[in-house]
């Protein structure tokens, strides 16, 4: 890269498709283990979808809970259960945010202080929701 472009430019890192389908496996087995139904979301640095299971019998509703889980958690940098505590703490106007959840469930991976995605959770409920999601993060070796 010459100097030109390093100074328009940069590189990202971001989770690949295969570490996407290496954290749901690793909240599948979590969730299964523990007879929970969950739906899991794991999203890129920018909140986009990279890969999405739900598990037979989840409900319906974990599909789009476990999606906004893991972009919140990506779009604020930190787990989803911060912005549920901030709306809580007196801030509810942020509720209008489009596409962020204010439930616990979703949070960042991180790799090498970056922040490359994150994994949403839906269906353990609040924090068994962020115990898998931990997990699945944690299965990245982040």
């Amino acid at each position: 890269m010459n100097a030109q472009s390093a100074a328009v430019s940069r590189s990202v890192q971001t989770v690949s498709l295969a570490g996407a389908r290496k954290a749901i496996a690793a909240a599948h087995t979590m969730a299964t283990g523990r007879g929970w139904l969950i739906s899991v979301a794991v999203v890129d640095a920018s909140g986009q979808l990279v890969a999405f299971e739900k598990q037979d019998g989840a409900s319906g509703v974990t599909v789009k809970v476990a999606c906004e889980k893991a972009r919140t958690a990506a779009l604020i940098g930190a787990p989803s259960k911060a912005f549920e505590d901030f709306i809580n703490g007196g801030c509810p106007s942020f509720l209008a945010t489009p596409d962020v959840t204010p439930l616990e469930g979703g949070v960042p991976i991180v790799l090498n202080g970056e922040i490359i995605g994150a994994v949403g959770v839906s269906g353990a409920h609040g924090a068994n929701d962020s115990l898998v999601a931990h997990t699945a993060a944690d299965a990245l070796g982040a």
